[in-house]
Formats: structure tokens, sequence, C-alpha cells
């Protein structure tokens, strides 16, 4: 069963869509969108434990031998899930951690994802693979980063001054660099809806 949807590997991806509403729940505990300092450090906790799962699915797949379909398929699923919804979560919470012109880079964030998820979906049908590339690779690594700051936000500024600003500066090194990889994809996969 080492290919199986049962592996280690696809368990802890799909501990990674269940922390999706658990981060919710956090926000939502008192019944209302809310950004209480302890909703802040426990949906921080539950992002980080699953953060640390993004990568540790892929190297055990890799280094146990056990990589599946299903692994491939739900492995990106589950990291637009978590950055989309923290995003959503940041942008409507009380504090209004992500504001202003900062909403600009969240929707950059938001927008590649969709459209190169679609962009993938068209090429899997032509049995065209994209791979994933090394600066991708990055992107993502800085956008958790960036969201685990923003998550912490003003409760984190008690603890570590200018944590919300290191966040918003992440965030639009993130989306700079989403926008890069992204043109980079669609370089990439043009061709092939141009031929198709």
């Amino acid at each position: 069963m080492a290919n199986g949807a049962y592996n280690l590997p696809n368990l802890l991806t799909y501990g990674r869509i269940l922390a999706v509403p658990a981060i919710v729940v956090c926000f939502f505990f008192e019944g209302r969108l809310q950004s209480s300092d302890m909703a802040r450090w426990s949906a921080l906790a539950i992002f980080s434990i699953a953060s640390i799962t993004d990568f540790f699915d892929g190297y055990i797949a890799r280094m146990w031998q056990q990589q599946s379909n299903i692994g491939r398929m739900l492995d990106p699923i589950a990291d637009k899930l978590l950055v989309a919804t923290c995003l959503l979560l940041l942008a409507a919470d009380t504090d209004r951690t992500i504001a202003g012109w900062s909403l600009w880079a969240a929707i950059i964030i938001l927008c590649r994802e969709i459209l190169v998820s679609g962009l993938r979906e068209y090429l899997a049908d032509l049995k065209v693979s994209v791979p994933v590339t090394q600066l991708a690779k990055w992107k993502t690594a800085i956008q958790l980063v960036a969201i685990g700051f923003l998550l912490a936000g003003p409760a984190g500024d008690k603890v570590l001054p200018y944590t919300t600003q290191i966040g918003l500066t992440l965030l639009w090194i993130s989306a700079i660099v989403t926008l890069y990889t992204g043109y980079d994809y669609f370089k990439a996969g043009l061709k092939h809806v141009v031929e198709g």
C-alpha cells in the first residue's frame, strides 16, 4: 500500500486540509469574526504545523518512494486552500490586518493561484506537464512565512515590534515573485494553448 491513499505523506496532506477549517474556527470562536490575541496565537500554531507538513509530505513521499496520484493532486490544492483562507480572514478580521494597498498583494496572489490552476488543468487534458520550479517553491515558502507574521499581527506586535509590518513586506515580496512565476508558467504553457 506504498502508493495508497492512506500512506504517511497523504495523511499529512489531509491534515493540512483539515487545518483550514480549524484556523477559521479560531477567528470565529466567539460566534463572530474577531481577532483576539488568543485567536491569533491559536491560528498561528495550527498554521505553523500545517506549513511544516507541506515540506515533510513531499520529502517523505520522495524518500520512502510513496508518491501517489492523489498526493500529487491534493498537495497543491491543500496549499492553495490554506493560503487563500488565511488571506481572506486577514482581510476581513476586526483588525483589518491586510487593508488598503496591501489588499492588492493578496489579490495578486489569489488571482495567480486561480489562473495557474486553470492552466494546469487545461494542460493536463493535453497530457502536458508543467513542472514546479525552484522559484515557485520559494514563492510558497515566502507566502507561508508572510502569513505566519500576519496571523500573529497585533498580538505579535506586543512581543516583537513591527511583526505586522514584516508580514506585509513579505506579502508584497511574495506577490512580486508570484507575478514572475505566474508569467513563467504562462510562457511555458502558452504555446500548447495556442496550438490547441
